[in-house]
This record gives C-alpha cells, sequence and structure tokens, in this order.
C-alpha cells in the first residue's frame, strides 16, 4: 500500500478508510487494551495519533516502542474521540521498521540549542528544527518564485575560482598537491605542477560571474554556498553559507534599493502566509514578538539614509557603543539594530558609503569621496543585503583597482566586460542564512544551517 504524508490527512475534511502512514514515534502511553502511538513523519510539525488495540497480533512488540522507533501503520481514519488532534488512526496493522532503546538522546524534554548542535544528525527530529527546516525549503523555492515572477534567468557561478571578489583574502584554498611533499619553487608553492596550474579557491561570491551573465541576458541571479575562511566565532558568522545574488544590466543605484527592498518584503509575507504552524513554535519558544517584527518588515516603507547622516544620527545619540563611530569607519552590528530597532524602528537602507570600506568594483560618485553602495539593515539582525551600482567606467575601474594593489592581469574577463557594450548595471547579495534568522527568531546561524561549518567544528 502506498504512504499518505500526515500532512494531507491532517488538512483532509472527511475521514478515509484504509490509510498507510510511516514515520516515527514521538510518544506512546499504554492502558490494558490499547496504546496511543503519536507519529510524524516529517512532512508537517503535527503528529498523528494512532491506536492500537490489544487484539493487534504483535501488540507485545507494539508495547516495546520508543520515542524513535519507526513504524508502519495502516487502518481507518476516523474523527478523534480526544482532545488536540482532528483526525486519529485506528491501526489494523502496525509493523515495527526498527526499534530504538533507552539511549536515544531526544527524549521528551525539551533540549537547548548548544546540546542539539552536537546532534545535527539528529536534531531535525524535534519540533523546533524540524520546523525551521520546512521553513528553509519553502523560503528556497520562494526566492526562486520572485525572481522568475520578474523574469530573472537563473544561472549557476563557479563554486571553484581563481579570483578574490571581495579582496579580503579569506580564502580556502583548493589544491590536489601532496601537503606533505609541497613541491616549491624560488621558496614558494609551485602552483604550475596543480590540477589548474594556477591558485585556485572556494568562491566568496557569484558575482563577478552573475555581472558577465547580465551584461547578456539582462537580468540575472544566482544562489549557492559561498565560503570564507573568517576565524571568526560569532553568532553570525560561518566558513559555509547561502547566497542570494541577482545582478541587473541598466540599474542604477536607485533600482538597486527598490529590489531589494520588494524581495524582503515579499519573502517575508510569504513565509508570514505559508509557513504558519511552524512559525508557531518560534512565536511561542523562542522571541514572542516575532509575528510583528515580521509583519514590520513586510509592510513598512524603509527608509533611505546615506552613509554620512547615518554617522551624524549616531554620533548624536548619546549611546555608548562598544566600537566608536566616525565618518569612514564600517557600522557594527551595534550600530545597525540602534537605527533599526531604537531610532527609525523599521528597516533602514543606508547607501553611498565611503570608497576606502569597499571593494574595487562599486561605482565612484561625482564626490570622489564615496561609491553607490547600499545596505539593508532590519531589526533584530543588522545587515542582511549588501550591494552597489557596479562601475562601468574603464578608467575609473583601473584606477580603483590600482589604488587597492589588484592585478589587472588576473581579471582581465573583468575588465574585457568594459571594453565590449558596458552599460550601467547593479546588483546585492543577500545572506540566506540571515534572513531565516530573520524569519525565525532563531540569534545564532549554526541553528540555521543543516550541518555548520564553523571554526574547530567540521564533525558531520
Amino acid at each position: 500500500m502506498n504512504r499518505t504524508k500526515i500532512l494531507r490527512l491532517i488538512q483532509s475534511d472527511t475521514p478515509m478508510n484504509a490509510v498507510c502512514i510511516t514515520g516515527w514515534v514521538r510518544t506512546k502511553r499504554d492502558s490494558k487494551e490499547f496504546s496511543f502511538i503519536e507519529v510524524n513523519d516529517g512532512s508537517c510539525l503535527k503528529n498523528m495519533q494512532v491506536i492500537a488495540g490489544n487484539t493487534l497480533s504483535n501488540y507485545d512488540d507494539i508495547k516495546r516502542l520508543k520515542t524513535g522507533s519507526a513504524v508502519t501503520v495502516t487502518g481507518n481514519m476516523v474523527a478523534s474521540q480526544g482532545k488536540g488532534q482532528k483526525w486519529e488512526i485506528q491501526a489494523d496493522r502496525l509493523h515495527i521498521i526498527s526499534l530504538t532503546d533507552d539511549s536515544y538522546p531526544l527524549q521528551k524534554k525539551r533540549h537547548s540549542d548548544e546540546f542539539l548542535r552536537d546532534l545535527a544528525h539528529l536534531r531535525p527530529r524535534t519540533n523546533k528544527y524540524g520546523a525551521l527546516f520546512r521553513i528553509r525549503s519553502e523560503l528556497s523555492y520562494a526566492v526562486h518564485k520572485f525572481f522568475r515572477d520578474r523574469g530573472f534567468i537563473h544561472i549557476h557561478t563557479p563554486i571553484i575560482t581563481g579570483l578574490d571578489c571581495e579582496g579580503a583574502g579569506e580564502l580556502f584554498k583548493v589544491t590536489t598537491l601532496d601537503l606533505e611533499n609541497l613541491q616549491k619553487k624560488c621558496g614558494k608553492i609551485d602552483y604550475t605542477v596543480d590540477f589548474f596550474g594556477k591558485e585556485a579557491n572556494l568562491t566568496v561570491s557569484g558575482q563577478l560571474s552573475a555581472e558577465m551573465f547580465a551584461l547578456a541576458l539582462g537580468d540575472v541571479y544566482t544562489f549557492g554556498p559561498t565560503f570564507r575562511a573568517e576565524n571568526s566565532n560569532t553568532r553570525r558568522h560561518a566558513a559555509e553559507f547561502w547566497m542570494v545574488e541577482p545582478e541587473m544590466a541598466f540599474c542604477d543605484l536607485e533600482g538597486d534599493m527598490a529590489l531589494s527592498e520588494e524581495m524582503v518584503k515579499y519573502l517575508t509575507a510569504y513565509i508570514l502566509n505559508t509557513c504558519q504552524e511552524d512559525l508557531e513554535i518560534f512565536t511561542k519558544f523562542v522571541d514572542k514578538s516575532l509575528l510583528s517584527t515580521l509583519e514590520n518588515i513586510a509592510n513598512s516603507d524603509y527608509i533611505r539614509l546615506p552613509y554620512e547622516t547615518s554617522i551624524e544620527i549616531l554620533k548624536r545619540s548619546g549611546k555608548s557603543f562598544e566600537y566608536p563611530i566616525d565618518f569612514g569607519k564600517d557600522l557594527q552590528s551595534e550600530h545597525e539594530r540602534y537605527l533599526t530597532e531604537q531610532y527609525f524602528k523599521k528597516p533602514v537602507i543606508i547607501f553611498n558609503f565611503p570608497k576606502e570600506t569597499k571593494p574595487f568594483y562599486m561605482r565612484l560618485n561625482d564626490d570622489l569621496k564615496t561609491v553607490a553602495a547600499m545596505d539593508v539593515l532590519v531589526p533584530g539582525i543588522g545587515e542582511i543585503i549588501g550591494g552597489s551600482q557596479r562601475e562601468e567606467r574603464l578608467d575609473i575601474l583601473e584606477s580603483r583597482m590600482q589604488e587597492m594593489n589588484l592585478s589587472q592581469e588576473k581579471y582581465w574577463w573583468y575588465m574585457d566586460s568594459r571594453k565590449f557594450g558596458s552599460v550601467p548595471h547593479s546588483g546585492f547579495g543577500l545572506g540566506f542564512e540571515r534572513l531565516l534568522m530573520l524569519l525565525t527568531g532563531v540569534s545564532n546561524i549554526r541553528d540555521v544551517i543543516p550541518f555548520p561549518r564553523t571554526p574547530n567544528s567540521i564533525e558531520f
């Protein structure tokens, strides 16, 4: 018999005969004549209650079931006589697929996030993490739907690259060289004998490649994993994370900011409307103000604020920040959250940053001091999007690269795009995990990635 997912059964308006479910036992309680078994198959937050009577041929084995055991149940779905559920299944047959024992680590009590991080292979079986990763799946679909509905073309950019997009140098190297017997040339590693014949890294961004396709196909986006070897043990950083990166031809900074605001609003509203049941667990146990925060993000008009003005507001605030702020310094999380949570009480888009704080590819403004960059800041998280209008003028791009000591030889193909049909174009990067943190109220990036990669942590 083909199994039916519990989500479909729970959503049914009428009872069904001869249904089959498979799943894992969440709880079981026995009486003299019956066992009441809660079964979950991962399709939704709710369990299906199964009534197994002592007339079943294997009832003695059924009484041995413990939390985490896997079962197949066939029977009729009828209106539940108890509270808390609409339907239950009266089992005609209960087949035990596998039994757990008392060593199963996920028992009835609530477990801390720290405890569950050491059990990343099991934590999706808990209510919280099952809900979180269903939301992650829906959010991924919503990203593709957002761009498809607006005529964007999805492209796959390289994970292995020879360039450092951001220029920060925090890269993971990719090599086939024998690390115990490295061949050196003039005291340095000889990459000419490596697989690619030159140094290769895991990408920190698909942006530069996406720009090339935007200059041919118009509006494109890439959505994939990125990597940074930044030795930061903070709640907001991971070595492997996912980025959503659109690039738009014939688009200036205003258009870039407009699309970024539209996207954050759309994705927030989508999850509010689609994942109500799974969101409940986060509003109940993680952040009781979560829904009001998300409704604010989905429905507000975002403040647009020049960087210079944001610095003036922060300096006049009277707040004693851990990181002193002045013109020319990067905004820290505490500054971003003050602006969004206390001063404006809504999302803020800051634009026109000092050129010294931003990468070479951002368009130089007429004041020659700032670049056409923008960051989208949201309550609870701070920066969630970073983007810019790209520098399309070859002479200025060359000058900026010289200022930053970047090899134009390595970026020859990027420079070519400014020689042949260059146009104004813009793009941004949305941190997928940071968006998940926003949507669920979860405060640590390790808890929104299936198997987090952080310093000294690669167990799974």
